[in-house]
C-alpha cells in the first residue's frame, strides 16, 4: 500500500477523545470545500468534448467556442478549459477520477442526482431511503458542517454558500445552526462590507435564467466576502451553474462556466495565499455532486440512476497537508462518502466514526 503518496482519504479512526487543536492558533487548519454542479469528469480531464462542441443541436456559435476551447490534444484543451486547474492545481496538489487512466472515484448512493449526492458529500454517507428526491425536506443526517460547529473551538467557524436554494435544507440549517446563504438569499449582519451590501442591491436587479437556483457570481463573491470578513475555518461553496446549462443543452454555456468557475476557485487560492488567517493552513477540496451520461450522446445533458454513467465522479486536492501527485495515473478507486471523513481528519477534530461514513481505508495499491 502507497500510504505516504496519499494524505488525502488516510485511514479515519475516530474518537471522542481524540485531542483537538485550538481554534485560536495560528497553525488551525482551515478547508475550503467547492462542488461544480454536474460536471463531467470527461471535460475536466479531456477539456471540450469533439462530439459535442461540433454539434449544432448544443451549439450556436461553433467557431467562437472552438477558437477558445479546442484543440486537438488533450493537454491544451484541458489547459484552455480549466487554465488554474492544470498549470498550477496539477503541480502544487492531486486530481483523481480520469477514468482513462485508471483513476475512478465513483458514488455510492443510488439516485445519481443532487440531493443525494450533496448529502453524501456532506454527511459521509448514502442514505437512500430518506434522501431520494430533490424535495426541500430539512436533512436528518448531520453535515460535517454541523459536526464541527458543534464543538467550542468550531462553534460559528463553518459557513455555507450555494447557488441552489435547496442547500438550506441539505446541511439543515434550523437544527445545525449553520450560516447558510444560498439561492436568492442576502448577506445578513450588522457589518457588511461595501461589496456585500452592493451585492444585495445588485441581485435584486440581474434575473437568474432559472427560479431555483441563481448565478455563481453572487454566490461567488458572498463567500469571498465572508471569508474576509468572519474567517471561517471551514467554509462550503457549490457553484451550480454548470447542471443548469447542461439541462438546458447548452453546451457553449455550460463550458464557458467550468471556464469562469475556474478562474474563482484560483481567486480564492490567491485569497487565501495572501491572508495571514489562511495563508499556509488551508487545504481545497473540490469535487461534483454526480456525473452525467455519455452514450447515447444527448445523455450528457443529464442524470440519475438511469443514465450510465452518471455516478462517475471526481475530485481534486491542494494545500496544505496534500503530497503534489499531480494526475493521478494509475488504478484507484476513491467513493464520494469518503469525503467527509476526510475533512475531519484534516482539521483534527473528534467525530465518532458512527455518525459519518460507513467504512475508512488506505487508497492505493
Amino acid at each position: 500500500m502507497k500510504i505516504n503518496k496519499l494524505f488525502f482519504f488516510a485511514v479515519v479512526l475516530f474518537s471522542t477523545s481524540m485531542p483537538r487543536l485550538n481554534a485560536q492558533t495560528d497553525n488551525t487548519p482551515k478547508i475550503v470545500l467547492i462542488t461544480l454542479d454536474g460536471f463531467r469528469w470527461q471535460e475536466l480531464f479531456n477539456g471540450a468534448d469533439r462530439d459535442l462542441i461540433s454539434n449544432d443541436l448544443y451549439v450556436e456559435h461553433q467557431e467562437q467556442l472552438k477558437e477558445l476551447f479546442w484543440d486537438e490534444t488533450t493537454d491544451t484543451r484541458r489547459k484552455k478549459l480549466m487554465p488554474f486547474v492544470w498549470n498550477s492545481i496539477e503541480e502544487m496538489g492531486q486530481l483523481h477520477g480520469n477514468r482513462l487512466v485508471g483513476s475512478k472515484m465513483n458514488l455510492t448512493n443510488k439516485h445519481w442526482f443532487s440531493y443525494p449526492g450533496y448529502s453524501e458529500i456532506l454527511t459521509g454517507k448514502a442514505d437512500d431511503q430518506r434522501i431520494n428526491s430533490n424535495d426541500k425536506i430539512s436533512n436528518p443526517n448531520k453535515t460535517i458542517l454541523e459536526l464541527a460547529n458543534s464543538l467550542p473551538e468550531y462553534n460559528g467557524k463553518a459557513a455555507a454558500f450555494g447557488s441552489w436554494d435547496v442547500f438550506p435544507f441539505i446541511i439543515n440549517e434550523e437544527r445545525s445552526g449553520i450560516q447558510v446563504n444560498a439561492g436568492f438569499r442576502n448577506a445578513e449582519a450588522n457589518n457588511l462590507t461595501d461589496r456585500e451590501k452592493f451585492l444585495n442591491e445588485l441581485q435584486l436587479k440581474i434575473p437568474s435564467p432559472w427560479g431555483s437556483v441563481r448565478l455563481d457570481a453572487f454566490t461567488h463573491h458572498y463567500a469571498l466576502e465572508y471569508m474576509q470578513r468572519k474567517n471561517p475555518n471551514l467554509v462550503y461553496i457549490a457553484y451550480g451553474e454548470t447542471d443548469d446549462f447542461a439541462h438546458e443543452g447548452n453546451y457553449e454555456a455550460y463550458l464557458k462556466s467550468a471556464h469562469t468557475t475556474d478562474s474563482f476557485i484560483k481567486e480564492l487560492w490567491d485569497f487565501v495565499e495572501n491572508d495571514s488567517y489562511y495563508k499556509g493552513n488551508t487545504t481545497f477540496i473540490i469535487t461534483t455532486d454526480h456525473g452525467r451520461g455519455t452514450i447515447p450522446l444527448d445523455t450528457w445533458r443529464d442524470h440519475g440512476k438511469d443514465i450510465e454513467g452518471a455516478d462517475e465522479v471526481w475530485v481534486i486536492v491542494f494545500g496544505k497537508g496534500i503530497s503534489p501527485m499531480g494526475e493521478v495515473r494509475e488504478k484507484e478507486q476513491l467513493y464520494t462518502n469518503q469525503i467527509a471523513a476526510s475533512i475531519a481528519k484534516l482539521l483534527n477534530i473528534g467525530v465518532d466514526k458512527t455518525k459519518i461514513g460507513a467504512k475508512f481505508e488506505f487508497i492505493g495499491d
